[in-house]
């Protein structure tokens, strides 16, 4: 019993310390330019948890990613910033122009958000997962999401459960709030390639 409970309170520290490092990386980029490679930081400690490999340490990889992936990751925001532009430039839009009528005239633009936000789920799973070029990035994320809608959808419910449990205690947001999106979306996403490579095998 023991055991366990060092485990479980092992595994919370790590997790709280990794978000601290992802704040503090992204204020050291400036936010802007030090947001992605903070989170693909993030991303792939957390990936090689999941994988078994919890004994390097967490500082010392965490900066090593954020340097090899600073220009990469930051190529990769261009795009995510480009399209979340494009998305909140045309609610805007819509709102100063058609006020009341926006919830019924902006019906593809939020289907076409909710599909964006899908789309983030995989894309940085698949980022640190793989080796792959921005636009095969994309392309690959955008087919796990399509072919795995049950992970998608317990993703949806993971987040959804912590965005309450933070609504009533909001310190947990500030402590794990972006370890813990990374760990549902890398935990489900590992499950998703492993099903997808099973599936090529046979």
């Amino acid at each position: 019993m023991s055991r366990a409970l060092y485990q479980i309170l092992e595994w919370i520290t790590r997790f709280a310390y990794i978000n601290v490092l992802w704040v503090l990386f992204t204020l050291a980029g400036g936010i802007l330019f030090g947001l992605f490679p903070a989170t693909i930081a993030m991303f792939s400690l957390v990936r090689q948890w999941l994988r078994g490999n919890s004994d390097s340490p967490v500082l010392k990889s965490f900066w090593q990613y954020y340097k090899s992936e600073f220009f990469k990751s930051n190529f990769l925001g261009l795009f995510i910033y480009g399209i979340s532009f494009i998305f909140i430039f045309n609610i805007f839009f819509l709102y100063a122009n058609m006020g009341e009528l926006l919830t019924w005239t902006t019906a593809p633009l939020l289907a076409g958000m909710l599909l964006f936000i899908m789309l983030l789920f995989y894309l940085f799973p698949t980022y640190v997962h793989f080796d792959l070029s921005i636009a095969q990035t994309f392309k690959n994320a955008l087919l796990m999401m399509f072919v795995s809608p049950v992970h998608t959808v317990f993703i949806f419910v993971s987040l959804l459960a912590f965005y309450f449990i933070v609504y009533v205690i909001p310190a947990l947001g500030f402590v794990f709030g972006a370890s813990f999106y990374c760990f549902i979306t890398v935990w489900f996403s590992l499950d998703v390639f492993k099903r997808i490579a099973e599936k090529k095998t046979r």
